[in-house]
């Protein structure tokens, strides 16, 4: 079973449809949300944890894509700021994932982008704001 998380953004003239229903029906994908905010009429994200044959999971990215919704790896969203990051750990604290940890011999905070469910609990808690989401 082939796994990935991935971004939505929904232009303002696609929140009212079933477009989410139909990735799922068609494509018979499974899918956690791990993060949305969409509402009528206007631009909205999804955060979506998607799982399923690799064919039916391409497939239905380009029928997210053909209905005019940008779709993007979670780990092209939230990233490691390491110019401003100061490693004070902060983040580790909070990351439910274990995303960010130390390494133990640098005493760095290391970011897996893999490993992140796009919480943003990362970003709230870091007082030099290191952690930054892009939201399109």
């Amino acid at each position: 079973m082939y796994s990935r998380k991935v971004v939505v953004h929904y232009p303002a003239e696609s929140s009212e449809k079933p477009i989410i229903y139909e990735l799922v029906k068609r494509y018979d994908l499974v899918m956690n949300i791990l993060k949305a905010r969409i509402s009528p009429r206007r631009e909205g994200l999804l955060v979506l944890d998607l799982s399923g044959a690799k064919e039916n999971f391409d497939e239905g990215i380009r029928y997210l894509k053909s209905q005019g919704l940008g779709v993007e790896p979670l780990s092209k969203s939230v990233r490691q700021n390491t110019d401003k990051c100061i490693h004070c750990g902060s983040c580790t604290g909070v990351c439910p994932t274990g995303a960010l940890h130390f390494d133990r011999e640098t005493w760095k905070v290391l970011f897996d982008p893999e490993l992140c469910n796009g919480c943003e609990l990362c970003v709230l808690s870091c007082p030099v704001r290191a952690m930054e989401v892009d939201l399109l």
